[in-house]
């Protein structure tokens, strides 16, 4: 079961891989292509969003049709070469649609990897397993700035070099953990609960029993069997709008945005901005962005401790409680101009609870609330959601903190996730040690 998470895992480094490398690559491809303009960069910056929403929406097609995965190869080969791809390209518009190509691994990977996950994992450490892909995201985004800061340094950081040479290889470095990903692909079972809901017993029985013996496989059939019965069958789309599942896929659709319009991500995607608002200088902006990585991988660890443990329900209240606290905190700060450690001390903080809380306990709570008849398509309506909902945040940022002011802002992100606070405590059942077909009961 570990070997078989740590596979369908990788999805989730080469998803926080290829997101965050752009970042370090930015000043030496906007230098080869001479990209000037805010609305170039800008665009070089953000396409592979456009993948990110297609492959998101194409996830539900393809793990319903063709199964879970064969959904990860494909994410794995897309990833392979659109590594390639962009780090030869010698003109933008070739970059662009490799980039969107990347995009489109991505958005199939942060679908499918938790899905799959949660289909194979025993109740019991299901939220840990799936937790996992949170932390191989995290390590990702580490690896990234490690290999951007290595790759820059080589003939002791020369531009020309960079801008002619180094870019390329950070994007092309993301080919070797591809190839990791597409051979270990090829020798994890499909999910038994896909096979078992298209009548394919005996291959979901092997696999079953290979994970947790006969009288798992046994049990697990039985609950797959009575589930089936209870399901309507027909278009999922339309028995996902209907009046017993809407209020799941409302559910899930309000924790993605949740995850996002939480407000951490503009720390990672302007962390330059916001640690230059609290005073300080550019060396010590790059050591404090290591810092918040270093916190994040930390405290993932400490999410796969807890969240089979505590629970999927009391680590969403507390990161929405934190962050709200937090960030009127901060926003305190920032109004009264007020600059030092304690500014770092508190987007620390923010980020050490996002990363135990809300960062992968959504991935785990999206990956099992959703009928297994339906549970494709519902989680592609939820992470396509999610990135429309990271465009939107990340867009704004500029425009907020232009109208509000830094302050402001980190306000307006409180003000969510106390909303969120209530509509967690509101409408998120515990789904903590239930196999996926008792949370589907509860439903239907």
């Amino acid at each position: 079961m570990w070997w078989i998470t740590t596979v369908a895992a990788l999805g989730g480094l080469l998803f926080g891989y290829d997101w965050v490398v752009i970042g370090g690559a930015k000043p030496f491809y906007e230098a080869y292509f001479g990209l000037i303009s805010p609305s170039a960069q800008g665009w070089a910056m953000s396409c592979a969003l456009v993948g990110c929403l297609v492959g998101a929406m194409l996830s539900g097609v393809l793990s319903e049709w063709l199964g879970r995965k064969p959904g990860l190869l494909a994410a794995s080969l897309m990833f392979l070469i659109s590594s390639i791809g962009t780090a030869m390209s010698h003109s933008f518009n070739a970059f662009v649609i490799w980039r969107i190509c990347g995009g489109l691994a991505i958005g199939l990977a942060s679908s499918l990897s938790p899905l799959y996950i949660a289909e194979l994992s025993p109740a019991k450490i299901r939220g840990r397993l799936v937790c996992l892909n949170e932390l191989t995201i995290v390590i990702g985004i580490l690896l990234a700035q490690v290999t951007n800061l290595l790759i820059a340094g080589q003939r002791g950081g020369e531009l020309s070099w960079n801008i002619a040479f180094g870019w390329r290889w950070m994007f092309g470095a993301t080919a070797i953990p591809a190839c990791v990903f597409l051979i270990g692909m090829l020798f994890v079972p499909e999910s038994p609960r896909w096979l078992a809901l298209r009548g394919r017993d005996a291959e979901a029985r092997k696999t079953l029993e290979r994970i947790g013996g006969k009288d798992n496989a046994t049990f697990v059939l039985a609950e797959i069997a009575e589930s089936a019965h209870i399901s309507r069958g027909g278009n999922e789309l339309k028995e996902l709008l209907g009046i017993r599942l809407r209020k799941v896929l409302l559910l899930g659709v309000g924790l993605a945005v949740l995850q996002q319009w939480c407000g951490i991500n503009v720390i990672f995607n302007y962390a330059h901005d916001i640690f230059n608002a609290a005073g300080y200088g550019l060396s010590m902006i790059f050591v404090n962005i290591v810092i918040t990585g270093v916190v994040m991988l930390v405290f993932t660890f400490l999410a796969i401790a807890t969240v089979d443990r505590n629970g999927r329900r009391v680590l969403m209240l507390s990161g929405c409680a934190g962050l709200a606290v937090i960030y009127i905190a901060l926003g305190f700060f920032f109004h009264v101009h007020s600059h030092g450690f304690h500014m770092l001390a508190l987007v620390v903080a923010a980020i050490a609870c996002y990363a135990m809380t809300l960062a992968p306990v959504t991935w785990v709570v999206l990956s099992e609330v959703f009928p297994g008849h339906v549970r494709g398509t519902a989680m592609a309506i939820a992470t396509a959601s999610l990135w429309a909902a990271c465009f939107v945040l990340t867009y704004t940022f500029p425009l907020l903190e232009a109208w509000l002011g830094t302050a402001g802002t980190f306000w307006v992100y409180a003000a969510v996730c106390a909303g969120g606070f209530l509509g967690v405590k509101r409408w998120l059942p515990e789904t903590k040690g239930r196999t996926l077909e008792e949370i589907e009961n509860f439903w239907v």
